[in-house]
């Protein structure tokens, strides 16, 4: 609350300088220039000025945009491939380690120790829309958007938790779903979740909480005024999720709850396994502070982010694709044939409650955020600036140990980010995979299908209520037909 006594007034009641200890402030960090504009603007828009710059953690963000400005351009330990020892892969997992980690990761789920973190702070402007990502309807026969598939994931993994440890109903298990959204999607996603009576959650186990936001800068560090009295700002990236859960104190709600483990992952996957009961069982049995699921690179230039270790025995981290020169991400590790760089982050991560609060002290600390240069909206129109973002993934240089756990793409990876008529990652082709898998997993379970159009256009789709990941289908499927497109629920 400002001081009134540090505000002049004109004789009409308006206020007729910026209010001094407010500017003193301002020129402390170098950013006076947001008042520059004063003389020319409304009572109104003085007043808006004066509460958008009260509203800045004028200390923290100067902190935050010092180190990030002195970080650029310094030299950074050498990047070796994943030690062998770190990475589970698929075709060296037995099947009794599977049920095993599953059984593990049931009775977790069943002792309350698992919640969920969903990432949902972005819009779906590049899919066509300006509602949140997860409220997207990618075409499958069942209509459902993400957020309900997502929905009935958790709710399955509750239903074989209970029926695992002998609990008499699947209400007795609860896992608690925590949603980030963005001052962007914070209202519209809430309100989808209270207009679909919460996919049939209770409404207590779903949390919301929004990701920050941070002010755009020049190249020299200043301010951007998006208007003459007000700042340009842009959420802070999907790595604000640590700061905000500190802020917020959900992390002290988590271990009021008795929650030890976090799956987090991003709304944008068709395919994610909220809540896996294997990953987490793994998670545990390896004892590591992190986790992350992994798909195999398809080929040596995919613009994806891969893990490495940053210098020798130094952490595992994810390096951007344009970080990796040409010859390291086409070196071919000759003792297993696959590339030497090749284990790609795809989102899905795991994390003790322990390492979470480690995570959001240690990133406040250091204050180090990435910067994008982008065109930013300003008084002088669009004018190229820096957006300050941190990412999921900036945990991982903080973590003692991590393992990672390859999955395959075609049952764990449907990304959802272009509109249909781009050339990956659609709708339509994230409905295929879906459709595809769901497919396989009611053949294997011995029915039959009937179809109009090519199979390999079509399939049917496996409503999580009946099945979380292939299971139990026997019942519902065996020697019954059903015709392509359609859903297959109870």
């Amino acid at each position: 609350m400002r001081e009134p006594s540090s505000v002049g007034f004109e004789g009409n009641g308006a206020v007729s300088s910026p209010p001094q200890a407010l500017l003193e402030r301002l020129k402390d960090y170098g950013q006076e220039d947001a008042f520059a504009l004063w003389y020319e603007l409304s009572y109104e828009e003085r007043e808006f000025l004066i509460k958008d710059i009260e509203s800045l953690d004028l200390s923290r963000i100067d902190r935050i945009i010092r180190c990030s400005l002195r970080s650029q351009g310094l030299p950074a330990a050498a990047i070796e491939p994943v030690p062998e020892s770190s990475v589970s892969t698929v075709e060296e997992r037995s099947q009794e380690d599977r049920e095993r980690w599953w059984k593990m990761g049931l009775k977790a789920i069943s002792d309350g120790k698992l919640a969920v973190l969903l990432l949902s702070g972005g819009q779906g402007t590049r899919l066509g829309s300006s509602d949140p990502k997860g409220c997207f309807n990618i075409g499958l026969p069942s209509g459902k958007s993400l957020f309900q598939l997502q929905a009935e994931r958790i709710l399955c993994a509750q239903r074989l938790a209970a029926q695992a440890t002998n609990e008499n109903s699947a209400s007795s298990v609860q896992i608690h779903w925590y949603i980030m959204t963005s001052p962007f999607t914070d209202e519209a996603t809430r309100k989808f979740f209270e207009s679909h009576k919460f996919f049939g959650l209770e409404a207590e186990q779903v949390t919301f909480f929004q990701q920050g936001t941070i002010p755009c800068v020049s190249k020299d560090g200043r301010f951007i005024m998006e208007t003459p009295y007000r700042v340009a700002k842009a959420p802070d990236g999907n790595g604000g999720v640590y700061s905000a859960l500190k802020s917020t104190k959900l992390l002290e709600d988590m271990a009021s709850k008795g929650i030890k483990y976090i799956d987090c992952y991003g709304v944008d996957n068709a395919l994610v396994r909220v809540a896996d009961p294997t990953f987490l069982g793994y998670f545990i049995d390896k004892g590591v502070a992190a986790a992350a699921k992994v798909v195999r690179k398809a080929y040596p230039q995919e613009k994806v982010g891969v893990f490495v270790r940053r210098g020798k025995g130094g952490p595992l981290t994810v390096v951007e694709y344009s970080e990796l020169d040409q010859s390291l991400a086409s070196a071919v590790n000759q003792a297993t044939g696959r590339l030497r760089f090749c284990w790609s982050n795809v989102c899905l991560h795991m994390f003790t409650l322990d390492f979470l609060n480690q995570v959001a002290n240690g990133l406040e600390k250091d204050s180090i955020y990435h910067l994008a240069e982008k065109k930013i909206p300003s008084i002088h129109g669009y004018t190229m600036g820096l957006k300050l973002e941190q990412f999921i993934f900036d945990a991982f240089p903080y973590a003692p140990t991590t393992a990672l756990f390859e999955v395959l793409r075609e049952e764990e990876f449907a990304p959802v980010k272009n509109a249909n008529g781009s050339n990956v990652d659609t709708p339509d082709s994230a409905k295929l995979l879906v459709l595809r898998l769901h497919t396989r997993w009611v053949v294997a379970a011995g029915g039959f299908l009937t179809h109009s159009v090519p199979l390999y256009a079509t399939g049917v789709e496996v409503s999580p209520l009946c099945s979380y990941a292939g299971e139990n289908l026997e019942p519902i499927c065996r020697g019954r037909t059903f015709h392509a497109p359609c859903e297959i629920s109870f």
